[in-house]
């Protein structure tokens, strides 16, 4: 015997149409597979673990990678290899920002979606729009932030030239996952840094979005790398190594204090919020020469001249 099917189960359609099924519960999402971008490439973590994320209402919103001392190190070594970021003209690297903030305010509705479980609607939809604003916003001082010359005592003239620092680790801010990763990562590689970063904790799913949009935005691999886990494990690791020229730490005054704890090895260079809370929404606080001077390091050029 056939069993028929159930009448709510088919509408009718026209007859050169196939009849349109309605299906009794909603198709179920796919859970995106989030993993670490090291070296222009998504990245399974060393460990083969995964932690949990929630939402604000406690609602289990995915698991993020959980990154190790491997992945740090070989975050590193994508970094150094990609040294050749700071050799493009400071007009390509402009274009190349350019094209991330293009790319970002395509996708802002969809990004904003996601974010709002963790910050909510509100400030989900202001933090992607700032967020735009502050690539453009740095993709202009890309090949604005000049050196100067400057008339030593005697026959000379010096020209301080702007120079990138090297590979910079830098520690996201915890509230703020998308705008306090970009008003941190972009003027450090507007002038021609690579970066190590470590996403916010409270949300490292952003990841996901992020390295999506770095690559469709021509931007080399290895100048931006992201590895994900519990911060003030990865701030140790980061801190410690050698082969890291400066780190910026603005996830809390605790994490500022370990990040120059860390360093005092090797003296590289820090750069943090020393516990201060600064307003990223503010273009004052949020972005501007404080954050390029810190990413940049003047190279005094001496050129004596006769009468």
């Amino acid at each position: 015997m056939v069993q028929a099917r159930p009448r709510s189960a088919v509408k009718p359609a026209a007859t050169d149409q196939p009849p349109v099924v309605e299906s009794d519960s909603a198709t179920p999402t796919i859970d995106r597979t989030v993993k670490l971008y090291i070296g222009g490439k998504q990245a399974r973590p060393d460990s083969g673990y995964s932690m949990e994320v929630h939402g604000a209402d406690g609602r289990l919103l995915g698991e993020a990678p959980l990154g190790n001392r491997k992945d740090i190190r070989n975050a590193v070594e994508a970094a150094r290899k990609a040294e050749g970021w700071a050799r493009t003209t400071a007009h390509n690297r402009a274009q190349v920002l350019y094209y991330i903030a293009e790319n970002l305010s395509q996708r802002a509705e969809e990004i904003a979606g996601r974010l709002a479980g963790v910050v909510g609607k509100a400030q989900a939809a202001t933090e992607v729009q700032a967020g735009v604003e502050r690539v453009f916003s740095y993709a202009a001082w890309a090949d604005k932030y000049d050196g100067a010359v400057h008339n030593p005592p005697f026959r000379n003239i010096a020209l301080a030239m702007h120079e990138p620092v090297g590979t910079i680790g830098i520690v996201c801010p915890v509230d703020l996952p998308l705008l306090g990763f970009l008003s941190l990562v972009m003027p450090a590689i507007a002038v021609g840094n690579t970066v190590v970063a470590i996403a916010s904790e409270a949300y490292p799913l952003i990841m996901g979005d992020l390295y999506q949009v770095l690559e469709t935005s021509d931007l080399p691999g290895g100048v931006v790398n992201i590895v994900s886990g519990h911060t003030s494990e990865l701030l140790k690791i980061l801190a410690e190594h050698d082969d890291v020229d400066a780190i910026w730490s603005f996830a809390g005054e605790a994490n500022s204090v370990a990040a120059k704890t860390s360093s005092v090895g090797n003296l590289k260079q820090v750069f943090s919020d020393e516990g201060r809370a600064i307003d990223w929404f503010d273009v004052e606080q949020g972005e501007g020469r404080w954050f390029l001077h810190h990413a940049t390091q003047v190279k005094n050029i001496w050129v004596p001249y006769g009468e």
